[in-house]
């Protein structure tokens, strides 16, 4: 089992950055993909970006060019660096982990809000 403590989120205005930190703890040696999803008010939960434990990268569309994820696996520590904000980038920010066998391992979320 994988536990996942995110931290990070908070209240910046439009244009500002922020930066999340998701550490993994438990079996982390079962774990591949880590990534950041967000579900805004009322909206499906989505992809933001992943991370394999080689550090290949995969984006969204909307966050291409403005976000920035990073791993450190010595730490089991994931990242995301997000500038350039805007006010459709606020919702909760939730840190995913996939181990080898395909389970996912899920984050207890963090508020992102961004004021125009």
């Amino acid at each position: 089992h994988v536990q996942l403590v995110e931290s990070g989120g908070g209240l910046v205005q439009a244009g500002g950055s922020l930066r999340l930190s998701c550490a993994a703890s438990g079996d982390t040696f079962s774990v591949n993909v880590m990534g950041w999803y967000h579900q805004a008010l009322g909206k499906q939960r989505e992809l933001v970006a992943t991370i394999t434990r080689r550090g290949s990268t995969n984006y969204a569309d909307s966050v291409k060019g403005r976000f920035t994820i990073s791993r450190d696996n010595a730490k089991n520590t994931v990242y995301l660096q997000m500038n350039s904000l805007k006010p459709e980038d606020t919702a909760v920010y939730y840190c995913n982990a996939r181990d080898f066998g395909n389970v996912d391992y899920w984050g207890q979320g963090t508020q992102v809000t961004v004021s125009s």
